[in-house]
């Protein structure tokens, strides 16, 4: 059977289908590597390549673009070089660093790119966010003006903070920084704040101490823990505190509240000073680059309290720095003291005195004061403050002193009372009735009759009573927490009745 072709019907249709053909090549920039070494890679070939874009190696590990110069890029590596060589092939992402968002992230201790290290599976979120972005500007933030609890008397009473402030903690180490960061953490249970510990440069072990600790007392329900550990590279350090701000930016940003630690920023700095010596950027001060104030103001200034247009949402910082014999005036520490709202500082002759938390009440400051404290506490604190100060300078005066008029004496006995009772264990948060109700005994003078050494032993005993015996003041506290004369009236019974059941402990005790 013959078959009839026409001609212009087979040109007709040719011409339609190349009409309707779509070229479709995938064109990778690709580039060189030059050289590397120390977790430093030099690419050419890149002319297009962005500033903190992502590129991958032939092994298929990632760096991060940080140097663009005119013949050649210079690329931290996220993992070993040894596997990457001279003429290696390398390829454009087009992606900037970005990490997994999102409430799957709960509960997890991850790398700072993302990847689980808990080996509790796959994080199952869609969601990801750039890890350096602009932070809140001026007219989209409100004052800070509600009470971040940190269950700590010393911190909540003199020196308070507020969700959305940024308030460094510094001191020498093994004076119990990190300590008080957890106890922070460790407070916020029960309520709507989410918690992030980025843990910088810090030894393994550490961070298994510190997540052995937070699951003990049930707070990694609601903290995840980022962690760049001291072996991990550079890139990893330097990158690890930006990661964990994006991830407690989506509760911020979507009008909750989260708390932030870095543990610590001089390890990042020290990172980032290592990346650009090793990028052959120019050193200044301490061989640190000119852009570390840059560094550490870009991340500290991404928390904020956002206003009711933007949802009230909250991000509050705690800073670790460490400093050197106690130097606040080094580099590090000077320019992240400007940065912030406020400083802790942990003194490390209290903390060998026995004084614990060894907060030093006279340089600790808070820039936000008073408005980040519930009334009742405002007003009982003062006193407190006050008082304190008054006995630090007739402790010296004392000290040369051959006889002390009585009026001296007695407010020498109650500053070393009030030296003792806020004095608190590690890990023993206080509800905020319990630190005002045991301060409020203190300024006005019913421990005065006890001996400085049972000054403990009777906020214990007056803690267990409030939990028991006098458990309608305490809720009379919640339902009106300000020292009107109700409560203050309830109050003074309370602490006259417990006067009749307090227990001296025994000498073998």
């Amino acid at each position: 059977m013959a078959i009839d072709i026409r001609a212009d019907e087979v040109s007709s249709i040719l011409k339609q289908k190349l009409a309707q053909y779509e070229a479709k090549n995938d064109v990778d920039e690709m580039g060189t590597v030059l050289s590397v070494g120390d977790g430093i890679a030099r690419i050419h070939g890149l002319s297009k390549v962005m500033a903190g874009e992502l590129i991958e190696f032939a092994n298929g590990l990632n760096g991060i673009v940080l140097n663009l110069e005119e013949d050649h890029v210079g690329v931290a590596i996220f993992g070993d070089d040894s596997d990457i060589n001279q003429g290696d092939v390398v390829r454009r992402t087009t992606r900037i660093a970005s990490v997994p968002v999102g409430e799957a992230l709960i509960g997890r201790v991850v790398d700072p790119i993302g990847n689980p290290l808990d080996d509790a599976g796959p994080i199952a979120t869609t969601e990801r966010r750039n890890i350096e972005v602009k932070a809140p500007g001026i007219i989209v933030r409100q004052n800070v003006h509600q009470p971040m609890q940190t269950g700590i008397k010393v911190i909540d009473a003199l020196t308070p903070i507020g969700r959305g402030q940024r308030e460094l903690i510094i001191g020498d180490r093994k004076t119990g920084k990190t300590s008080l960061a957890i106890d922070a953490i460790i407070n916020q249970r029960g309520g709507d704040v989410k918690c992030f510990y980025v843990a910088i440069g810090q030894k393994k072990s550490t961070v298994v101490e510190v997540f052995e600790t937070l699951r003990k007392h049930g707070a990694m329900a609601y903290t995840t823990i980022v962690c760049s550990s001291a072996s991990d590279p550079a890139p990893l350090q330097y990158i690890a505190p930006y990661a964990g701000v994006t991830m407690a930016e989506f509760y911020r940003d979507n009008g909750g509240h989260a708390l932030i630690v870095y543990d610590d920023l001089t390890k990042h700095a020290q990172a980032y000073r290592q990346l650009s010596l090793l990028l052959r950027r120019p050193p200044g001060r301490e061989a640190f680059p000119g852009d570390v104030f840059y560094l550490h103001s870009r991340l500290l200034e991404r928390a904020a309290k956002l206003g009711k247009a933007q949802g009230s949402g909250s991000l509050t910082a705690l800073p670790i720095v460490e400093t050197q014999a106690s130097d606040v005036s080094a580099y590090i520490p000077t320019n992240v003291i400007s940065i912030t709202d406020g400083q802790i500082f942990l003194d490390s002759s209290m903390f060998v005195s026995g004084q614990r938390p060894a907060i030093n009440p006279g340089i600790s400051v808070s820039r936000v004061g008073g408005d980040a404290q519930i009334k009742a506490m405002k007003q009982t604190a003062g006193s407190l403050r006050l008082e304190l100060a008054q006995y630090r300078e007739l402790e010296a005066f004392a000290q040369f002193a051959a006889d002390l008029d009585p009026a001296t004496r007695q407010q020498l006995e109650r500053g070393r009372r009030l030296m003792e009772l806020i004095k608190q264990g590690v890990h023993a948060t206080l509800s905020v009735v319990k630190q005002v109700a045991i301060i409020y005994a203190g300024t006005h003078g019913y421990l005065d009759e006890l001996p400085a050494s049972q000054v403990r032993a009777y906020e214990h005993q007056f803690n267990e009573a409030l939990d028991s015996r006098y458990a309608g003041f305490v809720k009379l506290f919640e339902k009106t927490p300000a020292m009107t004369d109700e409560v203050k009236q309830e109050l003074e019974r309370i602490l006259k009745d417990f006067k009749s059941v307090y227990t001296p402990p025994t000498a073998a005790a």
